[in-house]
């Protein structure tokens, strides 16, 4: 058995399926720093986008007021130079900096911060899902030019933590591109209005974008920072890695297949840079859709999945088998959770608990993404042993990303990845499956009342102590009820030229925050 599995392993090769895009690669500055991206830029609002693929744009043309840093991530002032809390937690003042200007010369003030979470809350994508219900519209108020009040409605365990997801935008620039109230959401899909260490230069979805240093930022510069970036659509892997391999590449995602890290070390033009990470691979399970909302549907599934034969054979041993949501690394994630193991036999027999009909599954894997194509044909195979029939298709992440707007629209599974954007055991596991977070930030449309009541408490707890029990708590439940099947934790392996130093990694960055980085001529 584990000969044949590992055949079919083999065969699959670090490209088992081809994209359905294919990726442009053309000539660049000579002085650009080209980070080669597995997923293509459809739009570059800060507030309509939210996710570890394309967070280029957030972190270098935006500042939000603090800012996450270094490994394990810590929270460093940014716009803001300080906060208060009121003594019922339910209000937070900050004091801003006053030399802060946007890429038009515009001063940032706190009107500006204002603008910008009242827009994410209306037009309620992206970030807005870690904001809805906590402050309502209209209830941020600016105290002076450089003072700015959030007022919540209930006291928040994670306002805090979230704070760096605020993109702040030129407010007045917004305003003169609105339309029809639209707060400008059309303009700003293809142009900026930031105040981020760099400045856009140019857009072009079917390429990528380009951005200039802006040199009056703030926070100043090392001796010799990077003047140009490019961040370019290259979803194939082997073209990427090429590119690196031949200079025409100064950098690349740092969660390529082991084998291809591995080709990539042995250039003469690449250095491979570790961290421990913070992103869990799974198979997001739709729970709302028949016979997925089935737990022992799922547990088959979950049973189904040949974990160490993925880990040791396509990841060559380079990730840590994580049994549930939750990074094992990161507080809140039981230390003793055993999560499900390949047993066929198993699978066979919580299949034949289900009564619903059975039907032909969707998997969506991410083209790009080699490990998510390669998990999709492995998990096919492997159902198909207990007469579960499955159709793969392999689409871009801005695709994917638009079919989990809607529940009639989401796929049955997707092999995809939980980053982390806060650092709190909720960026995982109360995103991931509670009930208020039903929509794109949900992986799963999983709905325990159960689990709702200890995410309502965790969330406004002021007890780590308590948050930890109950987060715990929520985890197992998940696991053992297959809202997802968990997969590993990664390990960062980040592909960079060798004139590249200065990378600044951070599992909120995944090494894409380019302010602190060099380049040699």
């Amino acid at each position: 058995m584990l000969t044949s599995r590992r055949n079919i392993l083999k065969l699959m090769g670090s490209a088992a399926l081809v994209p359905l895009v294919s990726s442009r690669v053309q000539a660049q500055s000579s002085e650009a720093f080209v980070f080669a991206s597995n997923s293509p830029y459809d739009t570059l609002d800060p507030h309509t986008v939210f996710d570890a693929s394309r967070a280029g744009v957030r972190f270098n043309l935006y500042d939000g007021l603090y800012r996450y840093v270094d490994n394990p991530p810590k929270l460093i002032p940014w716009l803001a130079e300080s906060y208060t809390v009121s003594s019922d937690r339910k209000s937070y003042e900050f004091k801003l900096r006053n030399d802060v200007v946007f890429h038009d010369g515009t001063p940032l003030t706190a009107d500006d911060v204002v603008y910008s979470i009242d827009r994410i809350l209306a037009l309620n994508k992206g970030p807005a899902a870690l904001y809805q219900g906590v402050i309502k519209p209209g209830t941020t108020v600016a105290r002076d030019t450089h003072t700015v009040v959030f007022n919540l409605t209930f006291p928040s365990a994670i306002f805090l933590a979230t704070v760096p997801d605020i993109a702040v935008l030129n407010r007045a620039l917004m305003k003169r591109r609105e339309v029809n109230g639209d707060w400008a959401e059309g303009w700003l899909g293809r142009n900026e209005a930031g105040s981020g260490s760099y400045q856009l230069t140019r857009f072009d979805p079917a390429v990528g974008w380009s951005a200039e240093r802006f040199k009056t930022h703030f926070a100043g510069f090392n001796s010799s920072p990077i003047e140009e970036i490019e961040f370019r659509n290259v979803l194939e892997t082997n073209t990427r890695v090429l590119g690196l391999i031949h200079g025409d590449f100064q950098g690349s995602d740092g969660f390529m297949p082991y084998d291809q890290i591995q080709r990539l070390r042995q250039s003469p033009n690449v250095q491979i840079l570790e961290e421990e990470s913070m992103r869990v691979f799974l198979f997001a399970l739709n729970n709302a859709r028949p016979p997925l909302d089935d737990v022992h549907f799922r547990r088959a599934l979950a049973y189904a999945f040949d974990y160490d034969g993925y880990i040791e054979t396509i990841m060559r041993g380079s990730v840590s088998r994580n049994p549930g949501p939750l990074p094992i690394t990161m507080w809140g994630s039981p230390p003793d959770l055993k999560g499900f193991t390949y047993d066929l036999t198993k699978a066979a027999a919580e299949l034949a608990l289900v009564k619903a009909p059975l039907r032909t599954l969707t998997i969506n894997a991410l083209a790009g993404h080699s490990e998510s194509e390669q998990a999709a044909v492995l998990f096919q195979s492997s159902l198909r042993k207990i007469g579960i029939e499955t159709k793969i298709e392999v689409s871009p992440w801005p695709v994917v990303a638009n079919r989990l707007m809607s529940l009639d629209t989401r796929p049955d599974i997707i092999p995809i990845w939980k980053s982390t954007f806060y650092l709190d055991p909720n960026n995982w596991v109360g995103e991931g499956f509670g009930t208020r977070y039903h929509g794109q930030r949900s992986l799963s449309y999983y709905s325990n009342a159960d689990f709702d009541e200890r995410l309502e408490r965790a969330l406004v707890s002021d007890s780590r102590e308590e948050r930890q029990h109950l987060y715990e708590e929520m985890t197992r439940m998940v696991t053992d009820d297959a809202a997802g099947i968990f997969v590993y934790n990664t390990r960062w392996y980040g592909p960079y030229s060798k004139r590249v130093s200065g990378i600044r990694f951070s599992p909120v960055n995944n090494g894409q925050d380019f302010r602190w980085a060099s380049m040699e001529a």
